[in-house]
């Protein structure tokens, strides 16, 4: 989710080894770390207050990766924002040799690490026991007899902030060890090939390097009419922190964001209203999983709704008032109700984290925050034309705001200034829910298939086949859930494929990577019984025309 709130490592690219490393030295194939993004929030405020004019010093170039910057550069590559764009970026440059530096305004991490993807995900694992726990049918069906569940607020905030600082501390040795020289202070952009970076109350440094990635990620984005007192009003950096377990918490937003917490929060006994703007809930997911998980995941729980409203005003709860939210008609703006609710999480999407980061000095103008880029990450000035050596990937270009995508993005602009043109299929990166059960998706929607097909003049068809008829599922008493492929039947393309079950974000990257690596519809052998065999039945319902090839490249006989 997230950029949401998903840390998936990124798919793509296993490099080979470069010539002329050191002796002895750490390879990034033999580190295994997430593939983590961060936002480079700086060491200021977001609103960044004006540091006090410093003559800029000339940095001195660490000497820890390769022995100098290419063509009298400074580096060979700088990347902006330590997060998992950058990092995943910073990895794979040098392997290919490139001197490298990173840019870390705040802490190495960023969202995913931090405020997002990883204590997100320790939180959830939590309420997945819960429910477990909870569920006496469920352990009883499985022969189970189990005492009252119950937890500890704290010890669970502090497995959550215990595991973003375990992947933190792995991320910034993983750098340290292949030789990334990790510069800290907010990073501004002064001219073509140049950088200037430097902390509040301490003097710039400036540097220069052959090419230059932003990798500045994203914040929370806040509606002006909402007052946030990260107490009773919050977002969810500091959701994360679970501080408190309210009663009743309302939740703005019902994607994944909002879709997760509310998992988190009614498996430790939280009452939930969800609010939101557009006609039905999870509007970001395909329209026949988006039911089936509202009566999964929303209809048995402690949770109620309301679709088609704004929250026009939201006010912290003081004095021994609760939390108001007002709710207007999205269409007709007239006032419907107020709430009164013990908290409320703001989960109203992302917002780049792109001021101050000196793109007007290279005649660049961002697009509501979104720095503008090509299909190859490139970013594109005022004039529509690609600033040579300048590139920006993760939620800062708002292609796809994921952190694998952001990782995979900064993989592919590698490739590329080390002389390999790569164009990355953002239809084949997949996107996680990790509710329980899970919700997966990779490619297109339904509706959206129809309308490329009516658009382009093809026919699509549609399979489907239910987690009642695997036996592994069955096997756990798991049987809720749905597995469906959009495709075409005269060519075997695979356009899209959407899982509702168990382990669904795990299910999901046999489909990404047949988009991936353009491989169509055909049969393959899955062991059984295993949860892999859902798409295993979507393979075989699938009629593909007669003839048609299976592969975009079809392998070479042996």
């Amino acid at each position: 989710m997230y950029s949401t709130a998903i840390s998936l490592s990124a798919a793509a690219t296993a490099a080979a080894a470069v010539g002329g490393a050191r002796p002895g030295a750490i390879r990034p194939a033999e580190l295994r770390f997430c593939g983590l993004r961060r936002e480079a929030l700086g060491l200021r405020s977001l609103r960044a207050p004006p540091r006090a004019a410093a003559t800029p010093r000339k940095a001195a170039a660490a000497t820890g990766n390769g022995a100098a910057g290419s063509g009298g550069f400074d580096y060979d590559l700088v990347i902006i924002g330590a997060g998992v764009g950058g990092h995943g970026a910073a990895l794979h440059a040098v392997e290919k040799g490139l001197k490298t530096a990173i840019i870390e305004g705040d802490v190495v991490g960023g969202t995913c690490v931090n405020r997002g993807c990883v204590p997100s995900k320790a939180l959830l694992a939590v309420s997945g026991r819960m429910r477990e726990l909870q569920d006496e049918h469920h352990m009883k069906s499985l022969g189970l007899q189990v005492s009252t569940a119950g937890y500890d607020r704290q010890a669970v905030a502090d497995h959550a902030n215990n595991l973003a600082s375990k992947i933190r501390s792995n991320l910034t040795n993983s750098m340290k060890a292949l030789g990334v020289d990790i510069l800290t202070g907010f990073g501004t952009i002064v001219g073509k090939q140049k950088v200037r970076y430097g902390k509040v109350g301490f003097p710039d440094n400036e540097i220069t390097a052959r090419n230059i990635i932003i990798a500045t990620g994203s914040v929370p984005f806040v509606p002006n009419c909402i007052e946030i007192d990260g107490k009773t009003v919050f977002t969810s950096d500091h959701a994360l922190k679970l501080e408190s377990v309210p009663d009743w918490i309302a939740i703005v937003g019902s994607g994944y964001i909002g879709l997760e917490f509310s998992d988190v929060y009614t498996a430790l006994g939280s009452e939930v209203t969800f609010v939101e703007a557009l006609d039905q809930l999870m509007p970001g997911f395909d329209p026949e999983i988006a039911k089936l998980a509202q009566r999964i995941l929303i209809n048995p729980r402690k949770i109620d709704y309301h679709t088609g409203v704004f929250a026009s005003k939201i006010t912290p709860a003081k004095d021994g008032k609760p939390v108001l939210i007002e709710l207007i008609d999205a269409k007709t703006k007239e006032h419907k109700e107020t709430l009164e609710v013990d908290a409320a999480l703001i989960a109203t999407g992302r917002a780049p984290f792109t001021k101050g980061l000196g793109l007007e000095n290279v005649n660049v103008v961002t697009q509501r925050g979104f720095v503008p880029v090509d299909e190859r990450m490139q970013v594109m000035d005022a004039d529509g034309n690609a600033v040579p050596n300048l590139y920006c990937i993760g939620d800062a270009n708002g292609k796809l705001m994921l952190a694998h995508a952001a990782s995979a993005q900064g993989i592919s602009v590698v490739e590329q200034i080390s002389g390999k043109d790569n164009i990355l299929n953002h239809l084949s990166i997949p996107a996680a829910c990790f509710t329980h059960p899970e919700i997966s998706m990779v490619g297109l929607t339904e509706p959206q298939a129809r309308e490329k097909a009516d658009k382009e003049g093809f026919e699509i068809s549609v399979v489907k086949t239910s987690f009642k008829a695997n036996t592994k599922a069955l096997a756990e008493n798991e049987g809720d859930g749905l597995a469906k492929m959009i495709y075409r039947p005269d060519t075997g393309e695979i356009l899209g494929v959407h899982i509702l079950g168990l382990h669904a974000a795990d299910l999901i990257h046999e489909a990404s990577n047949a988009i991936a690596l353009g491989t169509r519809v055909q049969f393959a052998v899955h062991a059984h019984p295993t949860l892999s065999e859902v798409l295993d039945e979507l393979f075989k319902a699938a009629k593909v025309n007669a003839g048609v090839s299976h592969s975009v490249n079809e392998p070479v006989a042996a």
